[in-house]
């Protein structure tokens, strides 16, 4: 009855370290689509599954310029975001059904201050920290591609 117990408790610390490693570590293999904002490219890894966004970019110590990650929640609500263990200084921008920009958030790395959008938002997209200043993006910009809808 003890090896008994005592290889279930092996398998189980075999099991919490595993979870622990895959919750330490960027997630790197979410599909991917093109957003466009004006003539810039975006290439985006999309978040769609509840653990996906709850990891989002975190552990990620660089990301491409040209690169982000869009967050789809399910129906349009209040989003919030903080930024725990991402080392990365990010941009959220809190996006409406239509691709259009509702409000952007700079956000501050390893936080967990809360930023949230400014209405009932379905999309959330996350950028490099100046990505949009640099372009001239604001709130009331219209991004385009596969999710977005026509008004």
């Amino acid at each position: 009855m003890m090896k008994i117990f005592a290889t279930l408790l092996l398998v189980l610390a075999a099991a919490c370290s595993q979870m622990a490693l895959a919750q330490s570590a960027p997630q790197l293999d979410l599909p991917r689509i093109k957003l466009t904002a004006g003539m810039y490219v975006i290439d985006t890894q999309v978040a769609a599954t509840a653990p996906q966004r709850s990891t989002g970019l975190m552990f990620r110590h660089q990301m491409p310029q040209s690169e982000g990650m869009l967050f789809v929640f399910n129906v349009p609500s209040e989003q919030c975001f903080w930024m725990k263990n991402t080392p990365l200084p990010l941009t959220a921008a809190f996006v409406a059904d239509d691709g259009t920009i509702v409000n952007l958030a700079d956000m501050k790395p390893l936080t967990t201050d809360s930023h949230c959008s400014a209405k009932p938002v379905r999309y959330v997209l996350e950028m490099n920290q100046g990505w949009f200043a640099k372009k001239g993006i604001k709130a009331g910009f219209k991004l385009t591609g596969q999710p977005f809808t026509a008004p």
